[in-house]
This record gives C-alpha cells, structure tokens and sequence, in this order.
C-alpha cells in the first residue's frame, strides 16, 4: 500500500513513535534509502493524465509505489510551510516564483548531481538554473493576436497603445502566469531596462482605459479572442494550439522587447522520507522520453534536448518552443521579482486595474 500523504497534526504522534522504532531496527529515516514508496505534489491541471503517462511508467519501471497529491502552487506551498517540521511530500513540482519562495524558507533540499544524469542534456537555463531544484518544462510569454485584424505580421509591445486598438485589447492581471512577464516587457520597451518598473506602472495606467478584459483565465481569453471582442493580448504560446490546431485566425509571437520565460521546478523537500526515490523520480521526469510524452499529453514543453516535441509547438512558437535561449529568452530575475511582488500586486490593483 502507498505511503498516504499525512497531512494533520493528528497523525504526527504516530509518525514519531515509527520513527523511534525504525532507528532502533536500522530502517530507513530521512535520508530514504530503501524506501519503495514515494509522495509527489504536482498540479491539479492534469492530473490523471500526468498519474497515466509519468506515475504509473515510473511505479512499473522501479518498483516503487507512488503518492501523487495535485493541488495548485499556493495551496501545496502552504501546506509545506505548516508540515515543514515533518513533512509528508518527497518530491514537489512547483512554478519558478514558488520554487524560490521555498528555497529562501529552507523547504527544499540540495538534489545530487550525479543521481540526476539526464540535467546534463537539458537546454541552457534548465542546466544553469540557479537554486536547488531543477526545471523541467517552460512556458513563453509573448503576445496573442486575430491574424485577420493583423494580416502583415504581430503586433509590438508598443502597438498595444495604438489609440486604433482602444477597446479591443486584453491584459493579463499581474496574478496570472503572463501578468508579471508582460510588466518586464513594458519596462523593457518604454522604461531604462527590465527593472525600470515605476515607468512601466505609469504606462499600464495610461493603457487602462484602451483595455476591454484584465483576464485572469485562459478560458476567458480565448472566447474573447475567437469572438473577435479582442485582437491583441499578452499571453502564453499554449493558449494558442487549440485555435492554431482547429484553423481559427489566432496566433502567437514574442514579445519583441522583454523576453522571460516561467517554468516549472522539480524539487525535493527538506526531510523527505524517501530523498534516494525521490531523486530517481526527478531524473526520471527529465529524460527524453517522459519528456516527450509529457509534451504530447498536455502541452509540457520539454528542457530534454533529445525530446520530440509536437508539430503544433514548433508551428506556434518557432525555434523558442525547444531553444528559448537562441530566440532571446532568459528566465526571469526570482530574487528581484520575489522581493517584490507582493507590492505589485497590490499597486496593480490600485493604480492598473481597479
């Protein structure tokens, strides 16, 4: 049976007389080994085709069973705060901002280089990444647009104030995944540099009255675009495959100034029962293969370099969908966006879209 995810204090007077009594008969303790059992956190959005197509390949392949206990960033985060004393995850699958918060709270461990092989065939910034975890799937911000209101090619960051446009633009709230890489797009274009986010502010104001939608859901995003009630919008290469796919006029593109990318981290938590599992597990989910059905089965862009990735990526998205680092993309500054973000946040909504 699966190690269950404990996940109240009810359980913790239990976890501690085991304890005593697995270091009094040598059994395995924080540091993993022999574990056959292993707990991950990862998204709700997909979450029985991520147990179909990563869990059960890797649970046949090892032998070791697995937990997988979806759930969005904050509400699994939170709970990694609460349980930090004794933790009932091994391995979390995090977004970047997410993944730094953790680190700088000391949720996470150091992985191994050598038990994780395969980060040595991964694209530029998933071998470089900075912290403890690693990347293992990308998303590119850039702009969404009506190929029938814009025939001869996308629009710029700074078309978005053309006055023709007033009305017929959606932006993302800063709380969405393209909110805050859209704001160092328009620092970059109108300010001194990617920081420069004071004029960037400024701009967003002046912008406010021209913008039909500040959309938090993709959903609403692209009913708004296929209706043709927006030409032009801020968001993420995979909010355009199913209408690129179905032969509806919406395309995607860069930004032409301002290029950073988000990403999801695999990381492994401080005092995991099963480390040695759960460091197979993260080796596991970067290798070419996983890589490539991870793509096909719900849009996961791959760091693999020797993944196959979907013709309807590289369709929408060019060269970016499997080198962003040749198409100008660099991911984004954790630390200075991290110590800030909750103050944008906030001026956001008193100064952009309240």
């Amino acid at each position: 049976m699966a190690r269950p995810v404990m996940k109240r204090n009810a359980v913790w007077v239990f976890a501690a007389v085991t304890a005593v009594l697995l270091a009094g008969c040598g059994g395995p303790g924080g540091s993993g080994g022999g574990s056959d059992e292993l707990v991950v956190s990862g998204f709700s959005f997909g979450a029985e085709e991520f147990e179909k197509t990563v869990v059960a390949p890797f649970e046949e392949e090892t032998g070791i069973q697995v937990t997988f206990d979806p759930g969005s960033n904050s509400d699994r985060y939170n709970r990694l705060l609460v349980d930090r004393a004794r933790p009932d995850v091994d391995v979390v699958l995090i977004s970047d901002l997410f993944a730094a918060d953790g680190e700088r709270e000391g949720l996470f461990t150091d992985i191994d280089p050598g038990s994780v092989p395969n980060r040595a065939d991964t694209v530029e910034f998933a071998r470089d990444a900075p912290g403890q975890g690693i990347p293992y799937t990308f998303t590119l911000p850039g702009v969404l647009y009506s190929t029938d209101a814009f025939p001869d090619g996308p629009p710029t960051v700074a078309s978005l104030w053309d006055p023709e446009l007033a009305g017929r633009i959606a932006v993302p709230d800063i709380s969405a995944t393209a909110g805050i890489p859209f704001l160092i797009a328009v620092a970059e274009t109108f300010g001194s540099g990617p920081q420069d986010v004071d004029t960037a502010f400024a701009k967003l104001a002046e912008l406010k009255p021209n913008v039909l939608q500040f959309y938090s859901s993709t959903t609403e995003l692209l009913s708004l675009l296929e209706r043709g009630e927006v030409v032009a919008a801020p968001g993420l290469d995979l909010f355009a495959y199913d209408a690129v796919e179905a032969g509806r006029p919406v395309a995607w593109a860069p930004f032409d100034r301002g290029r950073v990318l988000s990403y999801n981290k695999a990381e492994i938590v401080e005092g995991a029962a099963n480390t040695d599992g759960a460091q197979r597990f993260v080796n596991y989910l970067l290798s070419p293969e996983v890589q490539t059905r991870t793509a096909t089965a719900f849009s996961d862009k791959p760091v693999n370099r020797a993944a196959t990735v979907p013709p309807i990526m590289t369709e929408v998205a060019g060269g970016a969908a499997t080198d962003p680092g040749a198409a100008g993309y660099v991911p984004l500054d954790l630390d200075f966006v991290g110590a800030n973000r909750g103050a944008w946040i906030d001026r956001f909504a008193r100064e952009v879209s309240g």
